[in-house]
């Protein structure tokens, strides 16, 4: 079992910046950020892959946002700047296991205004 605790969320103005973090209650080889928002899918944002030896983000955040994480603490931190209105939904961390399960955070909601 992996209990996962994310932080970070809040209303911003567009253009502006957030930091979400998320704490892992043990090492897993996969952590990443999803996205969701009512009658959509959750969709994948960020993540890292194998302990960070690979890493994924999509292009619609590409070079806005940053994926990162402290070891140390099982923590993934998404470092998300110049955000716009469509940025807004709950995010979710989640985490995959060696044997491929699949965790997920409780989400924090991000609201961007414009």
């Amino acid at each position: 079992q992996v209990h996962l605790v994310e932080s970070g969320g809040g209303s911003v103005q567009a253009g502006g910046s957030l930091r979400l973090s998320c704490v892992a209650s043990k090492y897993t080889t996969t952590l990443g950020w999803f996205r969701q928002v009512p009658g959509e899918e959750r969709e994948e944002v960020a993540a890292l892959f194998s302990g960070g030896v690979s890493t994924y983000v999509a292009g619609s955040v590409n070079g806005r946002f940053t994926i990162s994480q402290d070891y140390a603490t099982n923590t993934v931190y998404l470092q998300m700047y110049s955000l716009k209105p469509e940025d807004t939904g709950m995010d979710y961390c989640a985490a995959t296991t060696r044997n491929d399960q699949k965790y997920w955070g409780q989400g924090t909601q991000v609201t961007v205004s414009s």
